[in-house]
């Protein structure tokens, strides 16, 4: 069985268009990781498009081959680095990992 691991952030800022220019570099940050990170097959992020205010303000969507897999992409230096940008901005975050 393969892993999804979803993951969702509220953003800090104040203007839909700050919020957008931090999702672009949390985009650029963890798309970066693809064919960086060994166990990553696959991982998007996208700003929220719809009911902005009452939807969390961006996702990630990554798949893995399973736990272990994701247990190595949370622990890699890569990913490490990248979620330095994710924790300048992020003020809220959740995450479902599910079996498929």
């Amino acid at each position: 069985m393969s892993i999804r691991h979803i993951v969702m952030w509220k953003l800090g800022a104040d203007s839909a268009q700050e919020k957008l220019a931090q999702a672009e570099e949390m985009r650029v940050a963890l798309e970066g990781l693809n064919g960086v990170v060994p166990s990553l097959r696959s991982l998007t992020v996208r700003p929220n498009a719809l009911f902005v205010g009452a939807n969390f303000d961006v996702v990630l969507d990554s798949t893995f081959d399973d736990a272990e897999g994701l247990a190595a992409y949370a622990s890699h230096p890569a990913h490490e680095e990248a979620a330095q940008v994710i924790k300048k901005y992020a003020v809220e975050r959740t995450a479902v990992d599910y079996e498929f």
